[in-house]
């Protein structure tokens, strides 16, 4: 019965990773083993069984608690949210670390200050750690470093946020359990080398989640001139990895993923920073490798800073496959970096049947709005063969028209599998595509023309992260 109270503090998202927890339901038990004797002696008696620990948390009196406890388990939880850390907190946050054979979980999200003091204090081997959450409350010149001492070798989960190399740290030497490894926000200027991530991988053949992303760009320049002579013949194959999620530059994503293989893989994230180029051969020959992704609905976005491409394994279903964002902002460079994403993704749109293009015109200013070359928006859309839906935002109605107006090329050569155009209302009333109908039914390929008054709807796009976003249907 007791067993059934327990909350579940790890709750998996949709592709079955670990959500970061918040450790404050830990204290289910407390008010239960004050109900009655017989109540307290089954739960203190089945504590390794019922995972009892005790929490330190705001407020909590750390030294007093433990002194009337029995031993168990201890969780550090501090969020200070908008609260300074006080002094009597900070010293309770010290005196659990102290207890290191006994420290199963840590989540840390305070002001840089606060966490140089506490992070001090991680200067040993925590046998019994399974959980590191360390976040600055305030990004900037966090530069949070690891002492080289420390040592967890249960650790299974490990967020290190704005902290130097940590790559670099002698602590993943030892922890060869991990299941979810997240580093956002590394300072470029600090760790370049992917030869260290890739050294990373080969410890950790349990991963199942990784992430790597910088705070800001890096010339490409710099990350090609550092070679990874030691391991320039070695793959890493990933047996478990099923997330993967980068945020930088492409010569970094190229150079991890020439010595990394993800057979399992099941969702791709990738955020690129400001290139009028994206140049990624490995990333086309890494999805090649992928089995499980195969996705049927694409939606491309247009933002004010952005584009994306989002990957759906079905219709119905808003759980992204892959998601790669190129931060840019005038539309003609957009679009140039989706034909680009969308070449080397052509290994992924074989079975693709339903394709949005959305294009958010509030957001975008009359100098973003420029007009793109139909050439681009032809490779953008080339390699989706078998796309039997299209949907089109009414703020690139005009640029569609003029792209897929044939002028004499064979209507087999793009989107030869399409069956219904969807778009704007009124469109067939001010015939904009009325050319492109016609010239299809001559072509003996004849397709549906369908007015709705949101054609791209269903999804929201928020950028935001380095890498990554919500979806909201």
């Amino acid at each position: 019965m007791f067993n059934l109270c327990r909350p579940n503090l790890f709750e998996e998202d949709e592709y079955g990773l670990v959500r970061w927890a918040n450790f404050d339901p830990e204290r289910w038990w407390y008010e239960l083993v004050k109900v009655c004797r017989r109540w307290r002696y089954l739960i203190l008696g089945s504590a390794s069984h019922l995972g009892l620990c005790l929490v330190c948390s705001r407020g909590t009196r750390v030294a007093e608690m433990l002194a009337h406890s029995p031993p168990l388990p201890l969780v550090i939880d501090h969020d200070g949210g908008n609260h300074d850390l006080s002094a009597e907190d900070e010293e309770g946050i010290i005196f659990a670390l102290q207890h290191r054979d006994r420290v199963r979980r840590i989540r840390l999200a305070e002001p840089v200050p606060c966490l140089q003091k506490l992070i001090t204090a991680l200067d040993d081997q925590f046998p019994m750690l399974e959980y590191l959450y360390i976040v600055p409350l305030n990004m900037e010149n966090a530069h949070l470093v690891l002492p080289p001492t420390f040592r967890a070798p249960q650790l299974s989960y490990l967020l290190l946020n704005h902290f130097t190399s940590p790559t670099e740290s002698p602590l993943l030497t030892t922890t060869a359990n991990l299941v979810r490894l997240s580093f956002p926000w590394i300072h470029p200027s600090i760790n370049l080398n992917p030869s260290h991530s890739v050294q990373t991988l080969l410890l950790l053949p349990q991963l199942q989640d990784f992430e790597i992303s910088f705070s800001s760009p890096v010339p490409n320049r710099d990350i090609d001139m550092l070679r990874m002579p030691k391991i320039a013949h070695t793959t890493t194959t990933l047996p478990n990895l099923r997330s993967f999620t980068f945020g930088g530059v492409s010569a970094y994503l190229e150079a991890l993923l020439s010595h990394m293989n993800a057979p399992l893989l099941e969702r791709l994230s990738v955020t690129f920073f400001d290139q009028l180029s994206v140049s990624v051969p490995h990333l086309r020959q890494f999805v090649t490798t992928i089995g499980n992704i195969r996705p049927t609905k694409v939606l491309f976005f247009f933002y004010d800073k952005a584009a994306a491409v989002l990957m759906f394994p079905s219709a119905i279903t808003w759980s992204c496959v892959v998601d790669i964002r190129v931060d840019c902002d005038r539309l003609d460079r957009q679009v140039s970096s989706m034909a680009q994403i969308s070449d080397i993704l052509s290994p992924l749109s074989s079975a693709v049947v339903d394709l949005t293009l959305d294009y958010r015109s509030l957001a975008l200013s009359s100098e973003c709005h420029n007009q793109v070359d139909r050439t681009q928006w032809r490779e953008l859309l080339r390699s989706f063969r078998d796309v039997q839906t299209l949907r089109v935002h009414h703020g690139l109605v005009g640029e569609l028209s003029r792209c897929l107006a044939l002028d004499g090329e064979p209507a087999s050569e793009i989107l030869p599998g399409l069956k219904t155009l969807v778009c704007p209302l009124g469109s067939r009333d001010d015939k904009t595509f009325a050319t492109f109908v016609h010239d299809r039914e001559v072509a003996g390929l004849p397709i549906e023309l369908v007015e709705d008054g949101l054609p791209a709807r269903g999804v929201v796009y928020r950028f935001g992260t380095p890498a990554g976003a919500d979806y909201v249907s």
